[in-house]
């Protein structure tokens, strides 16, 4: 079964896009921690990121500095902090989180954004690109 992800690059699902490339995509995440929350995928479903073969792991972390140096430049923040969890949705995903404080990078608060503000903060980011 396609994973919520998948849904995501086929266009089933909207998304709020930041980047995009042949083999993986970027997007906000929908409950972000904090503003400019971005989740990093390859476009091949695969649920481990360990299990990614080394072309497409190393493509995949190549892709989301990219996208974390933009990000950066978009949103006023210290650092961009990257996660890997892999708990919530099976396919393999890169959290890409700016962050003020050590909490920023907890999963135990998150950020109300309008839709409005979703898409000012993807286009924000996709400027810097």
């Amino acid at each position: 079964m396609a994973s919520i992800f998948s849904k995501i690059i086929s266009g089933d699902i909207p998304a709020y896009k930041v980047a995009e490339t042949e083999d993986f995509l970027a997007f906000l995440d929908i409950n972000p921690n904090a503003k400019g929350h971005t989740l990093c995928i390859p476009k091949k479903e695969v649920d481990k990121i360990f299990d990614l073969d080394d072309a497409l792991y190393l493509g995949l972390m190549a892709f989301s500095k990219q996208v974390a140096h933009a990000i950066e430049k978009a949103i006023p923040c210290k650092r961009v902090g990257m996660t890997v969890i892999g708990l919530e949705v099976p396919h393999a995903h890169v959290h890409l989180i700016p962050l003020h404080t050590m909490e920023d990078a907890r999963f135990l608060h998150k950020t109300n954004l309008s839709d409005a503000q979703f898409q000012e903060v993807a286009d924000a980011i996709k400027a810097q690109l």
